[in-house]
């Protein structure tokens, strides 16, 4: 049997809104392989961010069970979900959210800083993942000072640096434009390959959708197809 780095078993997420309950996830359960590169596709309030946020450990499913990388998440102390997210996640978002104020080099250091690694190490990796996404002469450019493609790359360096098992990125290429979009993809692709890296991609883009392996359609928070992409565009 494949090697899983994420199971959901059954998991539901309901809110209470105007009176009345909301079940943004509604028996969601799914299997993802190590290494596999999927993508997440839905309307609005089909609920991919919560499916984002629950396997992310930024919020906690009302029932069911998450397995992360073996470890049990839904089941433990809310006191650790910020450690696991620091050892096990990497986020890629829409608006990079990075920190005006700080450079390329910093805003890349910022999830190492409460690992616990020597400082030589956290340089190395810093240095490391900026050379990787092609930004090693931008370490010291602040976001205003980059493009919106580089504060993007900035952002992959950022969710590489601490060699996550598994990176979740939501809506990453929603704010680029075409070209740059496709540029981001490969990258991403690149690492996915190369490192065995896991990537879970929330679009709403067809194109990068069929850029994947394997594409999951929410709707009205359960499971509507999840279905192989025949063959990847590259």
């Amino acid at each position: 049997m494949p090697d899983s780095i994420l199971q959901l078993i059954d998991v539901r997420r309901s809110y209470r809104m105007g009176g009345e309950d909301v079940h943004a996830l509604d028996g969601v359960s799914l299997t993802v392989t190590r290494g596999e590169f999927m993508a997440i596709m839905g309307r609005s309030g089909s609920g991919k961010s919560t499916l984002l946020n629950v396997v992310g450990c930024l919020d906690r499913p009302t029932s069911g069970t998450i397995l992360l990388d073996g470890e049990d998440v839904t089941r433990v102390p809310k006191s650790r979900l910020p450690r696991i997210r620091r050892a096990k996640i990497g986020f890629v978002f829409q608006q990079f959210n990075l920190i005006p104020t700080l450079t390329a080099y910093e805003n890349v250091m910022l999830p190492l800083e409460y690992g616990g690694l020597p400082e030589r190490e956290r340089r190395n990796r810093v240095l490391a993942a900026l050379d990787a996404v092609g930004l090693s002469d931008r370490t010291q450019h602040r976001p205003t000072e980059l493009s919106g493609g580089q504060q993007q790359r900035v952002a992959i360096a950022r969710a590489l640096a601490p060699d996550p098992a598994i990176i979740l990125a939501d809506e990453p290429t929603g704010a680029l434009d075409t070209q740059i979009a496709a540029t981001i993809l490969a990258l991403m692709r690149r690492f996915n390959q190369e490192r065995g890296q896991t990537f879970i991609v929330v679009t709403h883009d067809p194109l990068v959708a069929e850029k994947t392996d394997r594409v999951i359609r929410l709707s009205d928070g359960r499971i509507e197809s999840d279905l192989p992409v025949a063959e990847p565009a590259r």
